[in-house]
């Protein structure tokens, strides 16, 4: 019986994630969902981007917290289309969640929109919110052993950013075998090495998105 909870549960996210994907399809939106353990940089990176497509692109966020609106709130003083979900304990959004935010944002006049996943490595992971894109953003910070720890974080996912590229002389980080964990399980993923701080390698990440939303 519990399984049959589990099933139901799992069916209609999938079910609700197919509606929200022909949603965004049809308002000729590019949704990312960016996942990461927290404090990797996700609000970082999302700021850093919105500053560089400005006045290129119009972006829209769906921010995703367990309680609080302060990353929102910095969002909100760049751009209007931002709704705040608070998901009370839950440690991850699913596809309803985002369908009732995305009845909040007028998404027809968006070019991006990207979603700020709950910060961790494993709920979300096996919830689809209908994105386009999902990303995983790792930092040196955490250290080199993600993708050992959340395999399949890693093996879901479009993109890989190594962010904080900026401490990496100053850790013990190994970049090698950061990189042939990931291999040995995702051998196709890009990975791009990056810092939201110092904008080193952040041309890459810029151009990747601008390559998807055309």
């Amino acid at each position: 019986m519990e399984i049959e909870v589990v099933e139901n549960v799992m069916q209609y996210n999938k079910e609700e994630a197919y509606r929200n994907r022909q949603l965004i399809k049809k308002s000729g939106v590019l949704m990312i969902n960016i996942l990461s353990a927290p404090g990797a940089g996700k609000t970082s990176l999302i700021l850093a981007t919105i500053k560089a497509f400005k006045s290129s692109f119009k972006i829209g966020v769906i921010e995703g917290d367990i309680s609080s609106t302060h990353d929102a709130e910095k969002i909100k003083d760049l751009i209007d289309d931002v709704v705040q979900i608070n998901t009370g304990g839950t440690c991850h959004l699913n596809a309803s969640m985002v369908a009732r935010a995305l009845e909040k944002i007028d998404i027809s006049g968006l070019d991006l929109l990207f979603v700020e996943n709950v910060g961790n490595l494993i709920c979300p992971v096996g919830f689809d919110l209908g994105e386009d894109y999902r990303i995983i953003l790792s930092s040196v910070s955490e250290g080199d052993d993600k993708p050992v720890k959340y395999p399949k974080a890693f093996i879901r996912t479009d993109l890989v950013l190594l962010n904080k590229m900026d401490l990496i002389s100053f850790s013990d980080f190994k970049y090698d075998f950061f990189e042939k964990r990931i291999r040995d399980i995702n051998p196709e993923v890009e990975i791009f090495k990056i810092s939201c701080k110092t904008k080193e390698g952040f041309n890459r990440w810029l151009q990747w998105v601008e390559e998807k939303i055309s």
